[in-house]
């Protein structure tokens, strides 16, 4: 097991942050399990109850503790309420990888750019990360135009690349470099 990783807060622009999961979280997870996409592609549960959510964070949690990656609440500082999700997940080869998620009623609001931006910045430099990586697929363009506005370039199409809902999915990816 590799050392126990601290998940710090992070200011996320002026109308968020990112911090580590709390049970008082729930209600973001509870959304989150309602969006068709989240649950494929996340350890989000499809079936929410309030073991199931938290569970999902005793998750995030763990992932910090056993050092395998950082996974921050995004929290909307007027609400006072996570709305989302975001993890950075060290790699081989000075490589990390990114990803995110916003419940319905997060989005629009600049959530994901602003955390994606913090979160990446914050991997590049305090962490030293050459390369953060964020894979979305082509038909995810609210994705692509966040991962363009949180600076990263796109670098091309990977072709069946990742399982998604039982079949391979092609994904863009998009990369920002240090």
């Amino acid at each position: 097991m590799d050392a126990p990783l601290v998940v710090p807060e992070l200011q996320a622009g002026p109308r968020h942050r990112l911090r580590p999961w709390t049970l008082d979280d729930l209600d973001a997870v509870r959304e989150a399990s309602t969006d068709a996409y989240i649950p494929l592609v996340t350890s989000v549960p499809s079936d929410y109850t309030e073991a199931e959510g938290a569970a999902f964070v005793r998750r995030q949690w763990e992932r910090a503790a056993e050092g395998i990656g950082y996974s921050f609440a995004i929290e909307d500082l007027a609400a006072g309420r996570a709305v989302g999700q975001i993890g950075l997940w060290p790699g081989v080869h000075g490589r990390a990888s990114v990803g995110y998620w916003v419940a319905p009623s997060g989005r629009g609001q600049g959530a994901a750019a602003a955390a994606l931006l913090a979160l990446s910045s914050w991997g590049l430099t305090r962490l030293r990360i050459p390369r953060v990586e964020l894979h979305v697929e082509p038909w995810n363009t609210a994705s692509s135009r966040t991962a363009e506005r949180a600076g990263f370039t796109l670098e091309g199409l990977l072709r069946s690349w990742q399982e998604v809902g039982g079949e391979r999915r092609d994904m863009y990816v998009y990369a920002r470099l240090a």
